[in-house]
């Protein structure tokens, strides 16, 4: 938000839906994957069961959903309040945007 507020650039908000199921996650080894310094160690529906075959992805049918640009008013320099108030009005116009999305699909992998 500081560097749009700085450039005087809009903010497109965007909402992906499909994209978790291609690999629908049951946990996340947050703790092992800090030792072994990664940045997640997921278990999915068919990893590590399948070895490096449950890494091969499932197909999913991606829908990205593009809202109107947002421009702000304001200072790079504003108080974190005043630009986390920004924030999260992107947030909950991405937020729609995943809703609307959802809303619209036809099930599971479509």
């Amino acid at each position: 938000m500081r560097l749009a507020l700085r450039t005087n650039t809009p903010i497109v908000p965007v909402g992906i839906v499909g994209s978790e199921e291609q690999a629908p996650g049951l946990a996340n080894l947050d703790g092992l994957a800090r030792r072994l310094r990664l940045p997640a160690l997921p278990i999915t529906a068919t990893f590590p069961w399948l070895g490096p075959l449950g890494l091969v992805p499932f197909p999913a049918r991606y829908h990205i959903l593009f809202g109107e640009p947002v421009r702000f008013d304001g200072d790079a320099h504003d108080e974190d309040a005043v630009i986390e108030a920004k924030v999260d009005q992107v947030k909950a116009d991405v937020n729609a945007l995943l809703r609307r999305g959802l809303a619209s699909r036809n099930g599971i992998f479509g």
